[in-house]
């Protein structure tokens, strides 16, 4: 009986001990950032994302400078389609910044065959620019160790083109990419937040 009674407490600390560990929170897991979805190769080429997946993150705005209103050669004609993990967002939100790991993705897509010199086209909705075909991604990620010759963020192009892309992107030499938001949005994690409300207005909805 005895034996039976020690045995019975032994299973009952068990129980609780599993049930604990079963419900106490994991905060490395559950620390915005804490696990990048960044996929580097051993030669430190950035793996292409996946768009089944980054298309079901945070879609935070579509800038565009169209051809048609810079003289026939804007730097960047396409929309640029930018999504951002919903937890690296929430990070931003509260704190301003982003947290190590955050990935930004930027989809590119061509403005839909223009039809007026401006680059615009006419539809049942009126006149204006409206998405084409896709033309390319960019991404950037947050490693301040990796990347610390650029303020904690590396960039990385996939190619300005069609579809197929490249499968991997070795980082962006910081003259072309890291030297403009160094030089224009370093006081905003050097994010354009002023393109994207969900980011620029904090909380639009109120």
């Amino acid at each position: 009986m005895k034996f039976v009674f020690i045995t019975a407490v032994a299973l009952g600390a068990i129980s609780w001990g599993l049930f604990e560990l079963a419900t106490k929170p994991v905060a490395a897991a559950q620390e915005p950032g804490a696990q990048s979805s960044a996929v580097f190769d051993a030669q430190g080429k950035l793996k292409l994302p996946d768009p089944h997946v980054f298309r079901r993150w945070v879609f935070v705005g579509a800038p565009l400078t169209p051809n048609g209103l810079n003289n026939g050669h804007a730097n960047f004609p396409e929309y640029h389609h930018v999504y951002v993990e919903a937890k690296n967002v929430d990070a931003y939100l509260k704190t301003g910044s982003f947290p190590e790991g955050t990935v930004i993705v930027k989809e590119l897509t061509r403005v839909l065959d223009p039809t007026f010199p401006d680059g615009s086209r006419a539809e049942p909705s009126g006149r204006g620019f409206f998405n084409g075909e896709y033309n390319g991604i960019d991404v950037t990620v947050k490693d301040s160790k990796r990347f610390a010759k650029t303020n904690g963020w590396g960039f990385f192009t996939f190619g300005h083109h069609p579809l197929p892309y490249a499968e991997a992107a070795a980082e962006a030499p910081a003259t072309e990419c890291a030297f403009c938001h160094q030089a224009n949005v370093a006081k905003t994690d050097m994010t354009w937040v002023q393109f994207y409300p969900l980011l620029r207005d904090k909380d639009p909805l109120k």
